[in-house]
């Protein structure tokens, strides 16, 4: 049996890394683990977008060496440039499949993957995916709802968490909001008889955590997140409680309770002006590249949007994310309902994101180069 020589060059992005070993697991071939490590100024820093390895630290990181890979598996900006790197010393041979959106040309890539709220013009190596292909361990999952079990035995049911994010382009959060997350808790007490267990973020706005601490009925539980904090009930709640609200800028909270199958509500943010006008520019975007060929219409637009990515001036559409459109596909698919809502059960059928993923990746192969 022979595969293709396989690495897999990741960062320290716990995240992102686990949407790429999602794919290796189904993928099913052997592959080698390249860890890079960043230079202290490009952590947070963005270096430049090219083929380089000047932004990680070659002491730290695992070592680069031929024979070079026929295939990388890679996420996000600063490994994508190390993958590139690395197809130039090949002679251009490997090929490069990219999870997430690029931050440079996506033809640079063999294969780009993104999900529905990244909004990527319809070119042929662009592989669009409902949900992101983050997974959640649900054995982890388990064992914190286990060891919470005692905690949350004595509260009301039904338990629903709502779990709250914080401001992302083009989203707010102000008084107005923490108003609306504290008459959503009323209304898990008084119409649903249960018990909101409330939870912040790291970007929540201290606005909207002090009105929550102060004014959340008194069934309520709140935590306030801090960093290192050991007794986190995110974990235990995803396993534990039986519904889930979501402030609308966290897609990676939604996608982990879809995964795991319980019922999710969305709760909407409002946009500032400024968020306002460029949520224009985001459902531009997602008109335009979005088209279902369906009709004679749909595919003069398919062909324009292919046209708009090769013209400098209408970058600014390529590669946005539209949360909006994405909240509306999961509730037109049954995968959520809007806040105040009656929660629908997380029954719905998934769909094979990881299956076609797989199927692309093996087409990038001549026939007879991989044999099973």
């Amino acid at each position: 049996m022979s595969f293709p020589r396989t690495w897999v060059i990741l960062s320290d992005k716990q995240g992102d890394n686990g949407q790429v070993e999602t794919i290796v697991e189904a993928l099913g071939w052997p592959v080698e683990h390249k860890y890079v490590h960043m230079l202290p100024q490009w952590v947070l820093g963005k270096p430049r977008y090219r083929p380089s390895l000047e932004h990680i630290d070659t002491d730290r990181s695992d070592p680069l060496e031929p024979p070079w890979p026929d295939l990388i598996l890679t996420v996000g900006r600063r490994p994508s440039m190390v993958a590139l790197w690395i197809r130039q010393q090949s002679g251009n041979r490997t090929r490069i499949v990219l999870v997430g959106k690029p931050s440079g040309h996506m033809l640079d890539f063999s294969l780009v993957i993104a999900s529905a709220e990244n909004q990527m013009p319809p070119m042929d190596n662009f592989l669009p995916t409902t949900l992101p292909l983050m997974r959640i361990g649900a054995a982890d999952v388990e064992v914190q709802a286990q060891a919470w079990r005692e905690r949350l035995a004595g509260l009301d049911k039904p338990l629903i968490a709502m779990l709250i994010g914080g401001e992302t382009n083009p989203f707010i959060m102000n008084r107005k909001v923490a108003d609306e997350l504290v008459a959503t808790a009323r209304w898990v007490v008084e119409e649903l008889g249960g018990t909101p267990y409330v939870t912040t973020s790291r970007r929540t706005t201290p606005e909207v955590v002090e009105v929550l601490r102060a004014e959340l009925p008194p069934q309520a539980v709140f935590y306030q997140w801090q960093a290192g904090a050991t007794d986190n009930p995110y974990r235990a709640l995803l396993g534990s409680a039986d519904g889930f609200i979501v402030t609308g800028d966290s897609v990676s909270m939604m996608v982990e309770v879809i995964y795991l199958h319980k019922p999710l509500a969305i709760f909407p943010l409002p946009m500032g002006w400024l968020g306002s006008l460029d949520q224009g520019r985001r459902s531009l975007a997602h008109w335009l590249f979005n088209p279902r060929q369906e009709s004679s219409g749909d595919r003069w637009r398919h062909r324009l949007a292919r046209g708009v990515f090769h013209v400098d001036y209408f970058k600014i559409l390529c590669a946005t994310r539209d949360f909006r459109a994405f909240h509306n596909m999961l509730v037109e698919r049954g995968l959520a309902v809007w806040a105040g809502q009656p929660f629908r059960q997380g029954t719905t059928e998934l769909p094979d994101d990881v299956g076609k993923v797989v199927r692309r990746i093996k087409g990038l192969f001549p026939a007879g180069r991989l044999v099973e």
